[in-house]
């Protein structure tokens, strides 16, 4: 006698935000995001400067107070949490403008923020050959280029659960954004899952799973990438 088919489980999301509603003092900056990374997904968080993304990832991140709505790690909710718990759930963030120690050197800059995992300083060296030829310098003696690989290293080395990544080729040469774009695709390939901001839709869009694009503080259109067609580009990310 053949078994009855049986419907697997379904998978818990890695993040879950549910109307998440942000204030700076008196100001409103969020008024209903949404979004969800599934594990091993890589998720687009997308919209033109000024429309929330940085405050949203700030939120997950636990750097900001939440006025409303549901932050979920792993089903857990995290509204309430510190960042350095947060952290230690597994969310890595690169932040924006990479925020490197300046007067710390590579190697120093990513054994601080090691954490026991699959992600090793050896590791690290390999996934970026520059850092492994800087490993004594100053962070501050880097080009831009070489401070967005460490800040991806150091974020690694914590090894995420969920790596978050805040407009990690902003102001690069293109030769090196391409290099940058390499190793967040090997990432992907590798089954990290990543909340990902950045600009260049040619570069953003083939490597994402999922589109999440937001409107004033406000999530306004959700899908695959092959959906977003230049009606929605045009009227909200001005492409």
């Amino acid at each position: 006698m053949t078994p009855p088919a049986t419907t697997p489980p379904p998978k818990t999301p890695m993040v879950e935000i549910e109307d998440l509603r942000v204030h700076y003092g008196a100001s409103q900056a969020l008024f209903g995001v949404s979004l969800r990374v599934d594990p091993g997904q890589a998720v687009a968080l997308m919209g033109r400067n000024g429309m929330g993304k940085t405050t949203t990832i700030h939120a997950l991140c636990r750097m900001l107070p939440i006025s409303g709505g549901q932050v979920r790690f792993e089903g857990r909710d995290i509204g309430a949490l510190p960042s350095h718990r947060a952290a230690r759930l597994g969310i890595g963030l690169v932040p924006e403008g990479r925020r490197c120690f300046p007067n710390l050197t590579v190697d120093e800059n990513l054994v601080v923020a090691a954490r026991p995992g699959p992600w090793t300083l050896p590791r690290v060296r390999a996934f970026f050959p520059r850092l492994a030829e800087r490993s004594g310098q100053y962070a501050s003696t880097l080009s831009g280029g070489e401070q967005q690989m460490l800040a991806i290293g150091r974020a690694l080395m914590t090894n995420p659960r969920l790596l978050v990544l805040d407009e990690a080729t902003e102001g690069l040469a293109p030769l090196i954004r391409r290099e940058i774009w390499r190793a967040i695709g090997q990432l992907r390939a590798q089954g990290q899952s990543i909340l990902m901001v950045d600009k260049s839709l040619a570069e953003l869009l083939p490597l994402a799973d999922h589109c999440v694009v937001l409107e004033r503080g406000r999530t306004v259109w959700q899908g695959p990438p092959g959906a977003l067609g230049p009606k929605i580009a045009g009227r909200y990310l001005g492409v």
